[in-house]
């Protein structure tokens, strides 16, 4: 403490020396041209961390102090450029890599609140029913207000079979408590593929990680070994990842020499064009892309490359709109910065990103209103939008994420009933599948017969509800009756997941998925956008 406090008290010595290095160096006439005021600024800093020091009443711990101000010179920048503590960096890094313990959830810090982005699939927090938008207002009966970025990881981790109690804020509702118990959270980036039907895949993308290219390239030849002929790609909740791996993902589509995306920053190495050609790959396969608000980032790279070269249909609702490119920087001190070096474009030219010019509440205000996508199609809003056409002359346009070439609203009306009963600690519909799937072990080597037979009766339908009373849940029953073709459909897919995995779990669930079974409409649209262009 004492050497900290040594070096704090030579303000003169340091500021001298920062002026001298920052004048004789390139980079000091860089930022000094930009801003005169820069070393008075950086004088004004040390003032304040003197004045700290000598003055706060009670001696500062300036590990955390420092840390604070590293947080708030990044957050002011942009909304994705942060501070990495060293303690925080290989969880950070885990992002992309490796699996970790807890209840799996990609989320920012909006507003002061932990914000549900999406939820990982497969994983606790979706099966307890979280969902886009959830703010988390409290862990274990604490505030989480203004809560670090770096701290939420903290609170939510945990071993595999521990369990935390959140406390969830959710637009028109009450708030509500929800126990999560954690588990391993692979990193995976497939979340489930197969076959629609004779000839239509699906493939759920759940993020862009070191492995995702390969996983949709061995994804793509099992499927097509199946009799595959035309592809849902589903984007959907996929909040992105590593770029280069969404470019390797676009080339599969796109043949021939084609730009992708290109990236644009205030220095010449953020300058970079990305072009298709490297991989032969799936050129002629039909192709519809689902996204909704989300989609984000390598997920817009993707839809948006696409969508201009008009390879396929773009389906759902508008995307995020994140078009900032990241680079990580290591500090001296074993702690880093992901900073925002360029904005990416897409091959017509646009410009992803959604404007940032106010506050962090302003940026993220519209992300769970309910019309969101009547607001951005308004007709006042259009005129506004700047546009810009793709290969063929179809009107597309920028200023905040892509647009769908196809509106399609996720539909799924549900009593909060309903919703309490699937986020119920107890997860009374997977206990009660669990306990009586001997009744359907038959179907475990006749899988088709399970897909084209099996229906939960309504008798099994009533020791279920049976199930939720001796548990003493406080939900109303008869409510529960009026979402039974849905329950039922859950307790379905419970049982595919238990004899098979996810595949078959997504499988049951996207048959009554209505943006889904949009996108398979579009396939034959999709399907003649290619022979047109193959002319």
């Amino acid at each position: 403490m004492k050497m900290r406090f040594r070096w704090i008290t030579v303000p003169g010595t340091v500021i001298l020396l920062i002026i001298v290095l920052l004048t004789i160096s390139p980079f000091g006439r860089k930022i000094s041209a930009s801003g005169s005021d820069l070393f008075l600024k950086i004088k004004v800093l040390n003032d304040i961390i003197s004045i700290i020091n000598d003055y706060y009443v009670e001696v500062p711990d300036w590990d955390e102090v420092m840390e604070g101000a590293y947080s708030g010179l990044l957050e002011n920048l942009d909304p994705h450029s942060f501070y990495i503590e060293k303690k925080q960096l290989s969880n950070i890094n885990e992002e992309f890599t490796g699996k970790f313990e807890g209840i799996g959830i990609e989320f920012d810090v909006l507003d002061g609140y932990i914000t549900v982005i999406s939820p990982v699939a497969g994983a606790p927090a979706e099966k307890a029913g979280l969902m886009v938008g959830d703010k988390i207002v409290k862990i274990e009966g604490e505030s989480s207000y203004k809560i670090k970025r770096e701290n939420v990881s903290k609170k939510l981790r945990g071993p595999k079979g521990s369990s935390v109690t959140v406390t969830i804020r959710r637009q028109g509702a009450e708030d509500f408590d929800v126990t999560i118990i954690r588990d391993e959270i692979p990193l995976y980036s497939v979340s489930a593929a197969f076959l629609m039907d004779d000839s239509a895949g699906y493939i759920f993308v759940n993020r862009f990680s070191g492995t995702t290219a390969e996983e949709i390239r061995d994804a793509m030849k099992r499927l097509s070994d199946e009799g595959m002929k035309q592809l849902v790609l589903d984007l959907r909740g996929n909040s992105g990842g590593l770029m280069d791996q969404a470019v390797e993902i676009a080339d599969m589509f796109i043949d021939g020499r084609q730009m992708i995306v290109y990236t644009k920053g205030r220095i010449r190495g953020a300058n970079e064009e990305f072009y298709s050609g490297r991989f032969n790959g799936f050129g002629k396969l039909p192709l519809v892309i689902l996204i909704n608000r989300g989609s984000a980032s390598a997920s817009e790279i993707v839809a948006g490359a696409v969508q201009d070269h008009d390879r396929g249909l773009v389906v759902g609702e508008t995307s995020f709109g994140k078009g900032l490119v990241q680079r990580q920087y290591p500090l001296r001190d074993g702690s880093a910065i992901r900073m925002t070096v360029a904005r990416y474009y897409t091959p017509s030219g646009r410009l992803i990103q959604r404007p940032y010019d106010g506050t962090m509440a302003d940026y993220f205000e519209g992300f769970v209103e309910e019309n969101r996508d009547s607001l951005l199609a308004a007709e006042d809003s259009a005129k506004v939008r700047p546009q810009y056409q793709t290969k063929k002359g179809r009107v597309v346009y920028g200023g905040g994420g892509i647009s769908p070439d196809y509106y399609v609203k996720f539909e799924r009306d549900l009593s909060r009933d309903t919703y309490k009963l699937l986020r119920h600690p107890s997860l009374v519909l997977f206990d009660y599948t669990s306990r009586t799937s001997e009744k359907y072990e038959r179907y475990r080597n006749r899988k088709e017969k399970f897909f084209e037979k099996v229906e939960i009766s309504d008798g099994d339908f009533e020791s279920f509800l049976e199930a939720i009373q001796d548990k003493e849940i406080d939900v109303s029953i008869e409510k529960l009756k009026k979402d039974s073709d849905y329950l039922k459909l859950l307790m379905k897919a419970e049982l595919a997941r238990e004899f098979w995995g996810y595949d078959e779990y997504y499988k049951v669930i996207r048959q009554y998925d209505n943006q889904v079974q949009a996108a398979m409409q579009y396939l034959r649209e999709a399907s003649t956008m290619i022979g047109v262009a193959n002319k």
